[in-house]
């Protein structure tokens, strides 16, 4: 099965690299873990560079910077029924597919779980933007 379209609320499989094991030199995440792909800027027809969120059962240490996915959502995506939450805070950036895109559990060749709820990413953009007046830095991966 070929790549998904990178698409705003898609969440994918990825081995996301966390800003606080960046910094301490690790070059690859410790886990595959879903991701929300936040922005897809189009550098070509055949570049895009993409910005992911990651998702996450550990409880944010700043609730602020997070926002809780629905359990209807959850179900919607495939994902288990435990607590998750998008972090706000911490990003990885890459040009798609990178290297870390990684094959949903359970599969060989699907690396995406569906699409956010419209009402649900907008709620994530708009937090986004009132979290970060500055730019964004995040984690480049390439």
């Amino acid at each position: 099965m070929p790549y998904p379209k990178p698409e705003n609320g898609l969440v994918i499989s990825y081995s996301y690299l966390w800003q606080n094991e960046s910094k301490t030199g690790q070059l690859e995440g410790l886990k595959n873990r879903p991701s929300a792909i936040i922005l897809v800027v189009e550098k070509s027809e055949t570049e895009q560079i993409v910005t992911v969120a990651p998702i996450t059962h550990t409880p944010p240490h700043n609730p602020n910077a997070a926002i809780e996915i629905p359990p209807k959502v959850k179900q919607h995506l495939g994902l288990d029924g435990e607590r998750s939450w998008i972090i706000l805070d911490d990003f990885n950036q890459f040009q798609w597919p990178g290297y870390d895109l990684r094959p949903i559990p359970k599969t060989l060749d699907k690396y995406d779980y569906g699409f956010l709820p419209p009402a649900l990413y907008q709620q994530i953009t708009q937090k986004i933007i009132a979290l970060h007046q500055n730019p964004l830095k995040p984690t480049p991966r390439d």
